[in-house]
Formats: structure tokens, sequence, C-alpha cells
């Protein structure tokens, strides 16, 4: 919206500042933040007073998670509405990554808001069946995956390489849906203990700030041997909305929580970044990146795998997570350690950019 305004005026003046994506990312995040700061505590509130029992907690899981009994969830919903409202906010509104971005990330807010309402009505660890919820991801993340593919094209770069890449046709959509729904499910899967999903999500996007800046900026993209991506430097300013949304909501996040992000803001956000990664042809970046998130995602199917044909179980309990809590790592333990490991890998995701 700012940015229609200073573009009709001419970028005069003060309102020149806002011609840069630079800018923009440091408002984007400032502004999220402080919107979620103030909506948080009203909003935990509103939440308590509808939920009653809050999430329910499963019987089977470790014992110190009785304790959080109470604790509301869907609490993705202040970050979606802190985050979106600094993206009109800031954003060039007339650019299409944006606007797809956005699809997926209140489309996959909405199927996961459905989810968590059926928990807390049922007062049931199940929701929408998986089947279900299943097809709906993959509808919202195909639409956005065509209009992404007639934006700029069907291509698959590789990393470690300069600009080489595999033209895959009309199979884009397919790869890039998949891409978008196995990363919203994976950062839904690692939500589990407080704060968990949290700081890796804003660790990712960080990481993802500068790739869409460079990748968006033609000498930086040339200079680097990157592909480049007209456009796609706006989605910066998405990644700092997401920045600042989620420090807010990490305030109320941190343990013991106040709320639960809930699959409300886990999909969403997961399905965010999924988006774009896509959108600057980093999908396998996204894979290092966010390495995190693809472990505990595979903990839960190895684990399925075997116990469906040995009887046996590769971990103690999957996500792996709470392996780690079953071997008697105190939950700020296993937080602070994978904050640690998603940092690291954030950095190692952000060195392919010159190991070319």
């Amino acid at each position: 919206m700012l940015f229609w305004i200073a573009k009709h005026f001419g970028f005069e003046g003060l309102l020149n500042l806002i011609r840069y994506q630079t800018f923009r990312t440091g408002a984007a995040v400032a502004t999220a933040l402080v919107i979620g700061l103030i909506i948080g505590p009203t909003f935990i509130g509103w939440l308590r007073v509808r939920q009653g029992k809050g999430q329910p907690i499963r019987a089977d899981g470790p014992q110190t998670h009785l304790a959080k009994r109470g604790t509301p969830t869907m609490g993705g919903l202040m970050i979606l509405t802190s985050m979106v409202l600094a993206i009109l906010i800031w954003m060039d509104l007339t650019n299409p990554y944006v606007w797809s971005c956005l699809f997926v990330t209140l489309g996959f807010g909405a199927i996961g808001f459905m989810d968590d309402y059926d928990k807390v009505r049922k007062a049931s660890t199940t929701g929408v069946s998986g089947r279900v919820r299943l097809m709906m991801e993959f509808a919202v993340a195909g639409i956005a995956a065509v209009v992404i593919m007639q934006s700029n094209g069907p291509h698959l770069f590789l990393p470690f390489t300069t600009r080489l890449y595999l033209d895959l046709g009309y199979a884009f959509p397919v790869f890039a849906a998949f891409t978008i729904v196995a990363f919203g499910n994976a950062v839904n899967l690692t939500d589990g203990l407080d704060g968990l999903a949290t700081m890796p999500v804003i660790i990712a996007s960080v990481a993802f700030m500068v790739i869409v800046y460079l990748v968006g900026n033609v000498k930086f993209a040339d200079y680097l041997g990157i592909p480049h991506v007209p456009g796609a430097g706006e989605l910066a300013i998405f990644c700092g909305a997401v920045v600042g949304a989620g420090l807010a909501f990490l305030w109320f996040n941190a343990p013991p929580a106040a709320v639960f992000m809930g699959d409300t803001g886990s999909l969403a956000l997961g399905g965010a970044l999924g988006t774009i990664a896509v959108v600057a042809h980093h999908e396998i970046v996204l894979g290092i990146i966010g390495g995190l998130f693809v472990a505990e995602a595979l903990s839960v199917i190895i684990q399925v795998f075997f116990y469906k044909r040995t009887g046996r179980r590769v971990f103690r309990m999957a996500p792996i997570h709470h392996h780690f809590e079953q071997l008697g790592w105190s939950e700020p333990t296993v937080v602070i350690r994978f904050w640690i490991i998603a940092l690291v890998l954030a950095l190692a995701g952000l060195s392919t950019l010159k190991l070319r």
C-alpha cells in the first residue's frame, strides 16, 4: 500500500526510502513485530476463553507434556495477522509472486485452522483426516505452482553449478506442489515443543531473505552465477514479515508457552517457505537450509515404515525431538540444540551461493 502511494508521488523526499527493498524489509520486520506484540495478550486471552481446555495433549507422549494441558492453540492466527498486515503495508502488491506466496500461506493456514478447530471441538489429537488434508494442500500448492511457472519457467536449477538446470516442462507444477506441501508438513511435524519450530522458521526466513534479494538483482545474480528471477527480490520483504511475526510469537511461545502455534501457523509458515524457494529456483537448497525440518519428517517416515514391516521402532518416539526427550534430554536442551543445528544448516545453505 505504501509502495503504491510513494510511487504515485514519484518517490519524492522521504518517500524515496520506500523505493528500496532493503528499507522495506527492515520496516516489515519492525511492523510485524510491533503488531504481534500488541495484539498478542488480547489474542491469547480470546483463544483461552474460546477453547477452554486448549490443545489436546497426547497421552502416549512424554509425560512432561501433560503439564501443558489448558494451553490454547491456533496461535498461528496471531502470526498470520501481524505478518499479512506488514505485507500489505510494505510490499509492491502488483508483484505476482507476492500473491502466489500469500495464496499458499493463507490457504495452508485455513487448512491448519480446520484441523486445529476439529481437534479442540472433539477434544482429541486427531483432526481432519490426513488424506483430505493432503488433497486440499496439493490443490492450493498446485494452483500457485502453475502461476509461478507462467512467470519464471519450468526450470529446476542445480546447486553447486553455474545456472545448470533441468527443464521439467509440465512436470514442474507437480514437483513444485510436492515441494510446498512436503515442507509445510515438515514444519508442522517439527512443531512439538515450545519454540522448537518458531526459531528455525525465523532462521530459514533470514537465509531466504538473502537468497531472494540476490536472485532478484541481476548484477548479484550474474556475479554469483545463480538464476536471475526478475521481481523475486520483493519476497525479501515477505521474509522480513515472517521474521517479525515469528519473533513476536516467540515472545509468547517461549517456555513455558502461553500459546501454541498449532497447525494454523506451522502449515502456513512451511508452505510460505516452500513457495519462496520455488520462486527463487532454490528448491534443493531449501532441503539444506531447512534440513532440521527434513530430518523431523524423515524420522516419522522411517519409524512408520519399519514399524509396519517389522513391529520394531527405530526411534523411541517420532518425530525425532521426542526421541531425545525419551533419552532424558530436557525440553529446553532439545530446543536450543535444534536451534543451533538449524543455524548451522542455514549457513551451509547460504554457502551454496558461492560454491559453484
